[in-house]
């Protein structure tokens, strides 16, 4: 299994892994997980191509960058995703106009079963299956990266990326979720790198107004338009020989983006009413909470800006992916805020409890629950009583006909799907005898999401053997 430490194939002798594992200073083992993928229809015709893909993030569609290329006018350029989570494979439709079929039905984003399943893109056919890996990777025992902590698997080799970027002059391209640290991962990049006593210049696209965007990232002269009463220099001029950081990327205007690929590809840039060409010597860091391979098949994205961006792509996991690393997050905010005394809050059934929380905010949320903690303790809250539960788990929600009028609508809203869920999740596997297989053809639901959501309700279930690798 990807993702966690495993015994070399064919190895007779599992000490020096056990040993590596072990180790503080020695980096992890991991099995690089392997797919195949037998394409027996392409663009309607039958055929018998085989491919193994290795990798725990593999892209299919039309164009030449995806590990698996499929000669299908009905299969968009970026069609879909499947990647490794906890041990099961993920399909995600990339927005593909003519979606992504499993099973007969049309999916956005669902788990694969464990054994040999058929999916259906456009006019192809593929049937994929699970292989034994053969090779393995070595996994540095990075633990954080400036302000960025994490143990796990993930975020260590996200840092071991960021490690080796940071170095360089490329163009890197964050890609996570709102409050997953975007904007330390540019921070702590320019502090390593050879322009960290250059200006870092940090530009928020959702943040602009579509009419003054190419003001603030090339500047204008003085009457360029209306309200220009004097020259201005933009963003690009002003980090010359430094960083600039564009947040949001995936909000700039289409009519916007060849102007910034120009700037990007000839590093000069033209002042808005000027004819003249300034050259100017910048890193570019940019990051987005979208799905550009999303955008660039709807046509908000241009192609060409994308691959130009992500010449190195950072994925940064959601909080919900790698809740094992909380109670180090925890502490690392505890001990930036001066509190180190107030670790005895966080019992392990506090950290139990903040582990089946969802976290939509991500880290940010994590670090604003720890400090209404720490506040809530110094205006006389009983310790013994532990931290305020997370947003979603704070008591009981009001009647569904008497809600809290000060209760923000999404929290209020949140609460009373949470224990809509519940109450339908506890009455299904009572039906079904406690039969995970039962209850999700009951409820017409994927059988990983329900093991999902049981999970996230600590509801009991039978025991079921988790999806393993197949022979080859």
């Amino acid at each position: 299994m990807a993702g966690s430490p495993s015994e070399l194939p064919g190895s007779e002798d599992d000490g020096t892994l056990n040993g590596l594992n072990s180790s503080a200073q020695l980096p992890t083992l991991v099995a690089v997980p392997r797919l195949r993928f037998v394409v027996e229809r392409e663009a309607g015709k039958a055929t018998a191509r085989t491919v193994d893909v290795e990798g725990e993030r593999i892209r299919i569609g039309s164009h030449p960058s995806n590990e698996l290329v499929l000669s299908d006018r009905r299969v968009s350029r970026f069609h879909c995703v499947l990647s490794l989570e906890a041990g099961a494979w993920r399909v995600t439709d990339s927005g593909a106009l003519n979606g992504t079929i499993l099973r007969g039905v049309r999916v956005r984003d669902a788990f694969l079963p464990p054994e040999d399943c058929e999916v259906v893109l456009g006019d192809s056919t593929l049937r994929i299956a699970q292989l034994r890996p053969e090779k393995v990777r070595f996994v540095p025992d990075l633990a954080r990266f400036g302000e960025l902590h994490g143990s796990g698997i993930a975020m260590r080799e996200v840092f071991s990326l960021l490690d080796r970027v940071a170095g360089s002059d490329a163009t890197v391209l964050v890609h996570g979720e709102s409050g997953t640290g975007k904007e330390l991962v540019a921070h702590e990049i320019v502090r390593r790198s050879a322009r960290s006593r250059g200006p870092l210049i940090t530009i928020d696209c959702s943040s602009i107004s579509p009419t003054l965007i190419e003001s603030e990232l090339f500047g204008h002269a003085r009457g360029a338009f209306t309200g220009a009463d004097r020259v201005r220099v933009g963003a690009f001029e002003a980090a010359h020989r430094g960083t600039i950081f564009l947040d949001e990327i995936g909000e700039m205007p289409i009519e916007m983006q060849p102007k910034l690929l120009r700037a990007l590809e000839a590093r000069e840039i033209r002042r808005a009413g000027e004819n003249e060409v300034r050259k100017v010597d910048v890193r570019v860091i940019a990051a987005t909470n979208r799905n550009l391979e999303r955008e660039v098949n709807r046509g908000t994205f241009r192609e060409d800006l994308y691959f130009r961006l992500s010449v190195f792509m950072v994925r940064l996991p959601p909080l919900r992916e790698r809740v094992d690393d909380i109670p180090e997050l925890v502490s690392a905010f505890l001990e930036r805020m001066g509190a180190g005394d107030a670790q005895r809050l966080f019992t392990p059934e506090v950290y139990s409890e903040l582990k089946r929380h969802e976290w939509p905010g991500n880290v940010r949320e994590l670090r604003n629950y720890v400090e209404r903690a720490i506040v809530l303790q110094d205006v006389g809250s009983s310790p013994a009583a532990g931290p305020a539960r997370p947003p979603n788990e704070a008591g009981p929600a009001a009647p569904a006909d008497d809600p809290t009028l000060t209760t923000p609508f999404k929290t209020a809203k949140e609460r009373l799907v949470a224990q809509f869920e519940r109450t339908y999740l506890e009455r299904l596997m009572a039906a079904a005898g406690g039969n995970v297989s039962l209850a999700s053809r009951m409820a017409k639901l994927d059988r990983m999401h329900l093991h999902r959501l049981l999970q996230r309700h600590s509801i009991g279930r039978e025991a079921e053997a988790p999806m393993g690798a197949l022979d080859d």
